[in-house]
């Protein structure tokens, strides 16, 4: 598990730092472009009567699986939402997976959690606002009295800063942990060998299943909020 890093490219007599996690988004969002690219023209080009098979399967079931996460939350709004929602998570995903292959995951950067955490949350605000207006969004702040605005402020800023912290926190900690280990077991060598088998478990945990545990999470509870604004509420 490497230490948290930058990357320098020099362009001329320019150099360029950019921390690792940052590098390993942009690289996973380039890639996602070709994949999305290409996907795309094979979807196009399938027969709907004939049983889907190889990439066009698979673009199915991970749109099944993104309606499974927002589906229950924005409701009937859920084809609206779904591009970004959609791309989002499968991006994350892939994100939770890069300590595989010994890269910086980067949900393991706050400020890129940030980002994310606050997209939403403006996303969640403007819907909020153009459902019935700005002054009646301030009233609902002050409601069910006036004396309790300030709580209501603190918890509508509660949020994002809750998406970003649990996400922040587990993958971290997760990180740390398997560094943690990989160092226990170079100092206590030859010994320490021994313990590499354990290592293919950590992984299974820490970048596998809480990757994809806590992805599942931020965007649940991100497309909760926003349904709320934007799906129409039954009585």
């Amino acid at each position: 598990m490497p230490e948290v890093s930058e990357v320098v490219i020099r362009l001329g007599g320019f150099t360029i730092e950019i921390q690792q996690s940052i590098f390993v988004w942009l690289c996973i969002c380039v890639l996602a472009m070709f994949f999305f690219y290409f996907a795309g023209k094979k979807i196009e080009k399938a027969d709907p009567s004939k049983p889907t098979q190889g990439l066009v399967y698979v673009c199915e079931e991970m749109y099944n699986l993104i309606l499974y996460v927002v589906q229950g939350n924005l409701k009937e709004t859920t084809t609206h939402y779904i591009p970004m929602f959609g791309t989002l998570i499968l991006l994350m995903v892939v994100a939770n997976l890069t300590g595989l292959i010994g890269l910086q995951n980067p949900t393991s950067n706050v400020s890129f959690n940030a980002t994310l955490a606050l997209t939403l949350w403006l996303m969640i605000q403007g819907n909020a606002i153009k459902k019935a207006g700005l002054k009646a969004r301030l009233k609902e702040l002050t409601e069910p009295m006036w004396l309790l605005t300030p709580l209501n402020i603190i918890g509508e800023l509660a949020l994002p800063i809750s998406l970003t912290m649990r996400l922040f926190g587990n993958i971290l900690a997760g990180s740390i942990i398997t560094l943690l280990v990989y160092t226990l077991i170079k100092n206590i060598a030859p010994w320490g060998y021994l313990g590499l088998t354990l290592t293919p478990f950590l992984h299974m945990y820490f970048d596998i299943f809480s990757g994809v545990i806590q992805t599942y999470i931020f965007f649940t509870l991100g497309s909760f909020f926003l349904g709320q604004q934007v799906s129409k509420q039954e009585d």
